[in-house]
């Protein structure tokens, strides 16, 4: 008795363990009841019939990446090119999903390879290869009509890779590579040029301000002789008119001091001597020879009183 209470008990544990299901967070249960779709365990503690009940699926709810292989594919002008595609996905409809489709990822890998082929077949190389997001649109826009009644939706598709076949890469790279030398060309002579057109423009600026600093100068050279030229003038303007002064003042001394005669042939003998002064020879003739003989006479006189004076000093 106390073996078959043990074998009871421990079967009791084993329907209690295995009627109790947790479900993680993000993921959905699908639970049949005798083959048949009874309901969804969502997240938490799940308490089910062992022997009638029993999960078909744990599906996840959260966005999935699914990398398909590189796919053939052939432009409007004839070229073969392999495409490979990333699909991002989500789960919306658990029911759906396990119920509507067998296969889901083998069936979106189809679809999303004969689809790229309608889609390139009516572009060229060239253009499918510059319009990535064109084609990724189209795409995403089948993929997620073909797979809304599997309850899947399709937020974003991108290519991958496009590989056009070794004899076109080699022409690309070398288009590539021309097209790099001629804008390398174009930025050198620009860049020449630049240079020659400030270097012009350097020698420009010099040039002028070299003839701006000989202007100034020479201008302030000719200032500086008209001002020297000017207080020369001055200075001898000023020297006559001193010496006119002094002639003037000495002329009014003499009209004031009444002199005769003999003071006056003195005077004109010293205006002589002072005529006589310099290196060239000078006659200087009276314009009257009576004025002549009053000088002399005059001289005579002041000499003769001159020679009484120290005669009468010596007695």
């Amino acid at each position: 008795m106390e073996v078959i209470s043990y074998i009871v008990l421990i079967l009791v544990l084993v329907v209690l363990f295995r009627s109790i299901k947790i479900i993680r967070q993000s993921t959905v249960g699908i639970v049949e009841r005798l083959g048949k779709f009874h309901g969804k365990a969502e997240q938490g503690i799940n308490i089910i019939f062992p022997v009638i009940d029993r999960f078909r699926a744990v599906v996840d709810l959260r966005e999935q990446v699914v990398d398909f292989p590189p796919q053939p594919v052939i432009t409007r002008d004839n070229v073969t090119m392999q495409i490979d595609t990333v699909v991002y996905y989500q789960i919306t409809d658990a029911f759906r999903y396990v119920y509507e489709i067998a296969n889901p990822i083998a069936a979106i890998e189809n679809l999303t390879a004969t689809t790229l082929r309608n889609i390139v077949g009516e572009m060229e190389l060239d253009q499918t290869l510059t319009s990535r997001d064109i084609v990724n649109t189209k795409l995403r826009q089948v993929l997620d009509e073909a797979t809304d009644k599997w309850g899947i939706k399709v937020n974003r598709v991108e290519l991958k890779n496009i590989l056009p076949p070794s004899d076109i890469q080699q022409a690309m790279e070398k288009q590539m590579r021309a097209e790099r030398e001629k804008r390398e060309a174009i930025l050198r002579a620009e860049g020449q040029k630049t240079a020659a057109i400030l270097t012009a423009e350097g020698e420009k600026q010099a040039t002028i301000l070299q003839a701006e600093a000989r202007r100034e100068a020479a201008i302030r050279e000719a200032e500086g002789i008209k001002e020297s030229t000017i207080l020369k003038a001055e200075g001898e303007a000023a020297a006559i008119l001193q010496v006119q002064q002094a002639i003037a003042n000495s002329l009014t001394m003499l009209k004031n001091a009444a002199p005769d005669d003999k003071v006056l042939a003195l005077k004109s003998l010293e205006t002589l001597k002072e005529l006589g002064y310099g290196n060239a020879t000078k006659l200087i003739i009276p314009s009257e020879l009576s004025a002549l003989g009053g000088v002399f006479a005059a001289l005579k006189e002041i000499g003769k009183q001159g020679d009484d004076l120290s005669a009468s000093s010596g007695s």
